[in-house]
């Protein structure tokens, strides 16, 4: 995929803008250890990256701005940042492959891609820390039942009504990420003198036409 010298600009833009959350916003609430941290990050990266597929409608770049947060996460202080790492870029790809099934932006997309996006937080740990960490996945499931258990007062025996509601609140928090990113990136494009729709002319260009 080529890109144009103001669509990488843009691209590096928005990149820079998620890996600056991952990297301060990220480390507070890691710190910290508040509840659903993971859930936010991701939300809140993939707003950044949809805004920035309403720049660059074009396969790749959603991607392209994950690879960027992700080298930027190279500069958090202490900690483990590899999983993180891979998190972000995991998140970037599905979002991308899922703005890639449409032919351009528009709310159900965004909706579906930060549904699935946010959903991954609950699958990643399944995969990177028996890779990295050496930790069985009945260890890791056995965390997401605490940590569940602890969120929503139920008994970790009711392991089936606490996966449904921790798969139901990631979808929906990727969902709100994705309907807000749809809202800001138009009002950004209104803004800055364009058109929403990816393939119509600036606002300006259009005036001209009818006068």
């Amino acid at each position: 995929m080529k890109l144009k010298t103001r669509e990488l600009v843009a691209v590096a833009v928005f990149g820079t803008l998620w890996g600056l959350v991952e990297i301060s916003l990220g480390t507070v609430l890691k710190s910290f250890r508040i509840p659903l941290s993971g859930a936010v990050l991701a939300a809140i990266g993939l707003m950044v990256a949809m805004i920035g597929r309403t720049f660059v409608p074009r396969k790749g770049s959603t991607l392209f701005v994950g690879v960027i947060a992700m080298l930027l996460k190279l500069f958090s202080l202490g900690g483990v940042i590899l999983g993180p790492m891979i998190a972000i870029f995991a998140e970037a790809l599905v979002a991308e492959i899922v703005l890639s099934l449409f032919q351009k932006p528009h709310r159900r997309a965004f909706l579906l891609t930060g549904s699935l996006g946010v959903l991954w937080v609950l699958i990643h740990p399944f995969i990177t820390n028996p890779l990295l960490f050496g930790r069985t996945a009945f260890v890791v499931w056995l965390d997401l039942l605490d940590s569940g258990s602890r969120l929503i007062g139920l008994d970790t025996n009711a392991a089936v009504a606490i996966l449904l509601f921790l798969v139901a609140l990631h979808l929906a928090i990727g969902a709100a990420a994705g309907w807000l990113a749809w809202d800001v990136g138009k009002q950004l494009q209104i803004r800055l003198g364009k058109s929403f729709s990816p393939t119509s002319p600036p606002i300006s260009q259009k005036k001209e036409k009818t006068l």
